[in-house]
């Protein structure tokens, strides 16, 4: 018996060279850089801390798009792939939560709390 390859298909579905994969990782990466720039534009025009954390956020999202593309196109070995998804969810969850956190209304960090 020869050994599976680690890129083998699991139930006929594959990951490298899926021309529909890539179309949707595409359309994800285009989107959120678009959402990116948006997100930087704010910052610039606010200055704010958490428009520099939802920057950070977004910017992980893009990122995403850019290691799934990485993974389609064989660049990105799938081990490497989830271990850097699974980082970036993982950011991103906590600098949008700290950024939530920090700048509520009344948070600890808020300016009109020292007052």
């Amino acid at each position: 018996m020869s050994p599976i390859p680690a890129s083998a298909a699991v139930g006929g579905w594959g990951v490298e060279g899926s021309l529909p994969l890539l179309a949707v990782v595409f359309v994800a990466g285009v989107g959120t850089g678009l959402l990116f720039l948006v997100s930087l534009v704010a910052y610039r025009r606010r200055r704010g801390r958490q428009y520099a954390l939802i920057s950070v956020a977004v910017g992980a999202l893009f990122v995403r798009s850019v290691v799934g593309a990485g993974t389609v196109l064989g660049v990105v070995p799938m081990p490497v792939h989830h271990f850097l998804e699974h980082s970036l969810d993982f950011l991103i969850a906590a600098v949008v939560l700290y950024a939530v956190y920090a700048h509520a209304p009344g948070s600890v960090g808020d300016d009109a709390a020292s007052e």
